[in-house]
């Protein structure tokens, strides 16, 4: 792909505009609580906007277009399955959270089900939003390699550059303001190029004379089963992670939470039609193209070049946006719950400071992880990151916001090791099916009604007795 200078200048004044944000949402942030929840303030825009931000990245766009020039609609899960993920928890979760007070999900989890509880919740969402982390990583990386035409480790450094930028200083203002800003330019974009490109097709009729109706217009086009288990990885991953849940928790008030959520959930579930519409077209017209270039590529030739380097820039952004957020909730997690109990931290500057060195380091361990997965699909990177999220931590809290002090810490404890473990188990013995959802949450569950059932029984016996 070759700029013009057109291209470059856009690209060159957007990008100066959100760095330009990210440093001014710095001077907000004395202490380690402004970094992290913004000292609960937040409004319905950037508690909404933080969200959007960090999940609208390049598994929302890129990701979504590279999968549907490969089998078409069943892309559109992805985002429609996040979007249906916050919607529940508008509803059913976010007023019980913002109540807490609490600042992460294991704090939460502690609170009800012992100190044990806290570090596993940690590694355990460190550990699936890391995937996640890489899915956005791998497009920012193949989007700078193939734009600028550098090598992917100088791609991948220019990565972690501007991550640093807009959340190593703004946190979660930073995140939420820049979220804001993408997801503007973002949409403007993305709705000229899927318009212009169903345009292209001769709308609907040029689409089905051109692509067979199964897999291409079927929803569930990958099968059933696999496209199901996506979806439900993905509800119960969003409500499992730290990065969206830190967004309530940082909401000012339970309505602003609600009302956050549920905005973010509007805008996010029809982003994915438009990059699934560009991704049909470029299979069309460019079969042999490398798969995941096909977003960029619309962008660049298909567009008026104002617009093109515009449009670049948002997609380097929906990518970056996504490790950034993402590494702040990991940062947050790793710092207060595992790295400060071990070793005693204790102070606003410390912590704010041991926060920042474990966003950088998650990065940069992120980065180095992408050069041994350069052709993956993004996509199934985050599928088993949210169903890895999901699987040890869904049912444990669930029954906390519901049913509070039904499930005792040990069972608790059990359901969150035994869901885990399963999972991974399950992945290593049956590898052709990718999604080990399933079969984690039914043990977690399982395990999880057990220690309800065998408690209320000892309570029955004591009773009568």
């Amino acid at each position: 792909m070759e700029l013009s200078n057109i291209h470059l200048l856009s690209l060159i004044i957007t990008m100066l505009s959100v760095i330009v944000l990210g440093l001014y949402s710095s001077r907000k942030v004395k202490s380690a609580d402004d970094f992290s929840i913004g000292s609960r303030s937040s409004s319905t825009a950037i508690v909404s906007g933080t969200i959007v931000g960090t999940i609208i990245g390049g598994a929302a766009t890129m990701g979504t277009a590279q999968l549907a020039f490969c089998v078409g609609l069943s892309a559109w899960w992805f985002t429609l399955g996040s979007g249906i993920g916050l919607l529940i928890m508008s509803i059913f979760y976010a007023g019980s959270l913002r109540n807490s007070g609490m600042e992460t999900i294991s704090q939460y989890l502690v609170l009800h089900y012992g100190k044990a509880a806290g570090p596993i919740t940690s590694v355990v969402s460190s550990l699936g939003i890391f995937f996640s982390i890489v899915a956005s990583m791998l497009t920012s990386v193949h989007l700078l390699s193939s734009v600028f035409s550098v090598t992917s480790g100088v791609a991948a450094g220019i990565t972690v550059i501007i991550v640093i930028a807009y959340v190593f200083f703004g946190g979660i203002n930073g995140t939420g303001l820049s979220g804001i800003f993408k997801l503007s330019l973002l949409y403007i974009t993305l709705l000229v190029a899927g318009a212009t490109s169903f345009k292209a097709m001769n709308g609907m009729s040029g689409l089905e004379a051109f692509f067979p109706a199964d897999p291409w217009f079927n929803l569930f086009g990958r099968g059933v089963w696999l496209d199901i288990g996506n979806a439900v990885s993905l509800v119960v991953g969003i409500i499992s992670t730290q990065t969206y849940v830190q967004a309530i928790f940082a909401a000012r008030d339970t309505r602003t939470a609600a009302a956050g959520s549920l905005v973010a959930a509007l805008v996010t579930i029809p982003v994915g039609l438009p990059s699934i519409m560009i991704g049909m077209y470029m299979h069309a017209n460019y079969p042999d193209m490398l798969p995941i270039n096909a977003l960029p590529m619309y962008m660049i030739y298909n567009l008026p070049e104002w617009l093109g380097g515009a449009a670049i820039t948002a997609l380097l952004l929906s990518s970056i946006g996504s490790v950034a957020g993402l590494a702040l909730g990991v940062g947050t997690m790793l710092s207060r719950d595992i790295i400060s109990e071990l070793f005693g931290f204790s102070g606003a500057k410390r912590l704010l400071w041991l926060n920042r060195t474990c966003i950088l380091i998650i990065t940069i361990c992120a980065a180095l992880f992408v050069f041994g997965n350069m052709q993956s699909l993004v996509l199934e990177w985050n599928f088993l990151s949210m169903a890895l999220r999901g699987v040890g931590i869904f049912v444990p809290l669930t029954i906390a916001i519901f049913f509070p002090g039904k499930l005792p810490p040990k069972a608790a404890i059990c359901s969150m090791i035994a869901g885990v473990a399963v999972s991974l188990l399950w992945n290593i013995l049956y590898p052709e099916y990718k999604n080990p959802l399933f079969s984690g949450l039914a043990v977690s569950l399982v395990v999880a009604v057990v220690g309800i059932a065998v408690n209320n029984m000892d309570r029955s016996w004591f009773v009568q007795k």
